[in-house]
């Protein structure tokens, strides 16, 4: 019995070997059904080509293609363009026949009116428009058109050159209105779109974040406050709208940074807060209402406040004192440095301008001050600020 087991093992490697070398080397041999089949490491399969494939979008964590359209479409009806036209300054030249037959097209030129471009923001159902007072400064004829392709002559009805904002006015029905966001409420990172015509390319919407908060001494207004924005601002985006990812207006376009009068990233925007003082003050009383105290302010560098032996370093040193005025009633005297007003601080005379103005005249405000070694709080009460003229005290 074991030599019968023996026998049938040995058959059975030989023919499994036999089997073996007939599958490798003659496979045709073999009956339809092929060799058995023998486990392997799969080989992995080569992708389709890249033109096969078909573009998948980049998306976001929460599932959406990032994107501001509904911002722009909630906006850019109320982002006016404007035309803003200035007759020629005529003179005795112009007429004289010798003038025009030496200076020709020269000649005519001079006699052609001025246009300039801008934008503007439709801030209320009844007509009243946000813009720059730049934008419309000394022009004799005011256009505007509308995103929708309707246009109408506009009636100016005031300016506030101090912070350079105009409002104007269309008798136009069914007008888009803008809503009103919180600048308060802005933070450095968030993003931001501007809306214009810039070179008077027609309507636009560019995108950029708030690169920072509280700009001021820029020298370009007197109550500056800017935030500063890198998305793109142009000539004839001046008085269009800054608004923020859900299309509500955080800021009139004002300036930008730059040395060839193109984008460079650097743009400034008026904060709403202030366009919206400005434009309930010319409406209703033709003017802006600030408060004002009469000093003649000045920053309290790190070598004067050695000079006067001050403990402080940061505020705003006061040099001179109108006489009778608010601040000399209530005991402010030169040499005095301001470091508070109400309940805001005072690091230079920007933001001292700024937190006077706010004020409300009539009121009376405490101004912490240090005098020498002495920290006072002084009681102020507050006066209207005079309309503009070339130097007065703030």
């Amino acid at each position: 019995m074991r030599r019968t087991w023996l026998i049938f093992s040995q058959a059975v490697t030989v023919a499994v070997a036999v089997l073996f070398v007939v599958a490798t080397l003659k496979p045709e041999w073999l009956p339809r059904g092929g060799p058995l089949p023998v486990p392997s490491v799969s080989a992995p399969v080569a992708p389709p080509p890249l033109a096969a494939m078909p573009a998948a979008p980049i998306v976001a964590a929460s599932g959406a293609v990032p994107s501001y359209a509904a911002a722009a479409r909630r906006a850019t009806p109320a982002v006016v363009s404007i035309t803003a036209r200035k007759a020629p300054q005529r003179s005795a030249q112009s007429n004289d026949p010798w003038f025009r037959f030496f200076f020709g097209d020269r000649a005519e030129q001079l006699q052609q009116p001025q246009v300039g471009l801008g934008s503007g923001v439709i801030a209320s159902a009844d007509g009243y428009l946000l813009t720059n007072n730049h934008v419309i400064e000394g022009a004799d004829d005011i256009e505007v058109q509308l995103a929708d392709g309707r246009t109408a002559t506009a009636r100016l009805i005031g300016t506030d050159p101090e912070s350079d904002l105009a409002v104007l006015k269309v008798e136009l029905d069914r007008l888009p209105v803008i809503a009103f966001g919180d600048a308060e409420a802005l933070q450095v990172g968030d993003v931001v779109l501007a809306i214009g015509n810039p070179f008077g390319v027609g309507q636009t919407v560019t995108s950029g974040i708030v690169s920072a908060l509280g700009r001021n001494q820029l020298g370009i207004n007197l109550f500056e406050n800017f935030i500063q924005t890198d998305a793109p601002i142009n000539p004839g985006n001046s008085g269009g709208a800054l608004v923020d990812a859900l299309g509500n207006l955080v800021g009139i376009n004002t300036a930008i940074y730059s040395r060839s009068g193109g984008n460079l990233g650097i743009g400034f925007a008026i904060p709403v807060s202030t366009a919206r003082l400005v434009l309930d003050g010319l409406i209703r009383d033709g003017q802006v209402t600030r408060g004002w105290i009469g000093v003649e302010p000045r920053d309290l560098t790190p070598e004067i406040a050695q000079t006067l032996n001050l403990p402080i370093r940061q505020g705003v040193l006061i040099t001179g004192v109108l006489q009778s005025g608010p601040a000399s009633a209530g005991g402010l005297k030169p040499g005095d440095v301001v470091v508070k007003v109400g309940e805001r601080d005072v690091g230079n005379t920007a933001q001292l301008l700024n937190a006077v103005a706010a004020l409300k005249p009539n009121d009376t405000a405490v101004i912490g001050v240090q005098r020498g070694d002495r920290t006072l709080d002084l009681r102020v009460k507050v006066a209207q600020r005079p309309k503009a003229r070339a130097r007065q005290p703030q």
